[in-house]
């Protein structure tokens, strides 16, 4: 027999042999095989990064574009929750005075601006959603006493105290939170600071765990969302 026909019928030999049941299922457990790896190294990678967070990411989860001279400075509202034990404290530069910030700050809330956050988080949380029109000027000055119902399933915000042009102090209904906002100008531009001052939701271990891992990084991804949102627009109206 010649190489070449000796060697098309190895070829189809082998070809046969790959069909065979035990072929198959040796081919169904390698990928089984490699697929439980990737999957238990996800599910380690995961554990990991949760195992790290509260030591390695929390604090800049926590103080995210703050100073640390902003982080630790008081601000309107403290006095509200002064033994809050989940402070947040984040910020970030408008290129603009703050009577110019202002205006775009006080649109949060029903009937205004709604919650200046991603669609999917305001579908999952029950947040109004609307697309900001500038136009609080317009509108009534927010006043201490007026409620700021967050959506259907939002909680509803009082708010506390406003100085035009420089701070705004908001309350949900329960005393639990405490949500204040601050203009310091900077030059010709403002730092927009935010802090939340929150009760934890409840001595558990599950009630812990998640304001750790959940509420935590929810804010976070919220909040950042908000702050560039009005920062984007103020700098538009200049």
């Amino acid at each position: 027999m010649r190489e070449g026909d000796m060697r098309a019928r190895d070829v189809r030999r082998a070809r046969n042999a790959s069909r065979t049941p035990r072929a198959r299922n040796a081919r169904s457990a390698r990928s089984a095989g490699v697929a439980g790896r990737v999957l238990g190294a996800g599910a380690a990678t995961a554990l990991a990064v949760a195992a790290g967070y509260p030591w390695l990411w929390r604090y800049a989860c926590l103080t995210w574009g703050a100073s640390a001279v902003e982080v630790c400075r008081a601000m309107p509202g403290d006095e509200l929750l002064p033994a809050a034990p989940l402070v947040s404290t984040r910020a970030v530069t408008v290129d603009a005075w703050p009577s110019g910030v202002w205006p775009w700050l006080v649109e949060l809330g029903p009937g205004r601006g709604g919650a200046y956050t991603y669609d999917w988080v305001a579908t999952v949380f029950g947040l109004e959603r609307r697309t900001p029109g500038g136009g609080a000027a317009a509108r009534p000055e927010l006043k201490p006493g007026d409620l700021l119902p967050l959506g259907s399933r939002g909680p509803v915000l009082e708010v506390v105290d406003v100085e035009v042009d420089h701070s705004l102090v908001l309350r949900s209904q329960d005393g639990q939170w405490v949500w204040s906002f601050e203009l310091r100008p900077r030059g010709s531009s403002t730092r927009l600071v935010s802090r939340n001052r929150i009760e934890q939701p409840g001595d558990a271990l599950a009630s812990r765990l998640f304001s750790l891992y959940v509420l935590e990084p929810a804010g976070l991804v919220m909040e950042r969302k908000m702050l560039l949102a009005i920062k984007r627009r103020a700098e538009a109206a200049r």
